[in-house]
């Protein structure tokens, strides 16, 4: 992560460990230029997001062992798409988002007036968001 800035401006904190996220599954959603998708943005899933995103062809629920991908459940952090994630903010879902883990490449898709809009600190219990 050595130089990578949040949108905020400071260091790129951790997003989540359990389960590992990012696009280099460590922790962080660093970015580079072969994260075609831009998974920049710290969101904390929730139930409405989920279904959201499996309905828009994003399935983030079902397991993706070829892909190192656990499958997610409300209250998980993960690093989402950030064009996915602004599609479900313009249609009234989005996921809460730790601005602290967000990539600042983020900013290249959603703007920050809209992140700050959904910003949350994770809470210690995470299920609270089911």
């Amino acid at each position: 992560m050595t130089g990578d800035r949040n949108v905020l401006g400071g260091p790129l904190e951790p997003c989540g460990i359990d389960p590992m996220t990012g696009f280099y599954r460590d922790g962080a959603c660093s970015t580079g230029p072969e994260d075609l998708g831009s998974h920049t943005v710290c969101a904390v899933v929730t139930d409405e997001f989920l279904a959201h995103q499996r309905s828009v062809g994003n399935d983030l629920s079902t397991p993706r062992p070829q892909w190192q991908f656990p499958g997610l459940r409300a209250g998980d952090s993960w690093c989402v798409v950030a064009a996915r994630w602004l599609q479900a903010a313009q249609d009234g879902v989005a996921a809460p988002v730790v601005l602290a883990a967000t990539h600042e490449g983020a900013l290249d898709v959603v703007p920050l007036e809209l992140l700050q809009q959904h910003a949350i600190d994770v809470p210690a219990d995470p299920s609270s968001l089911t």
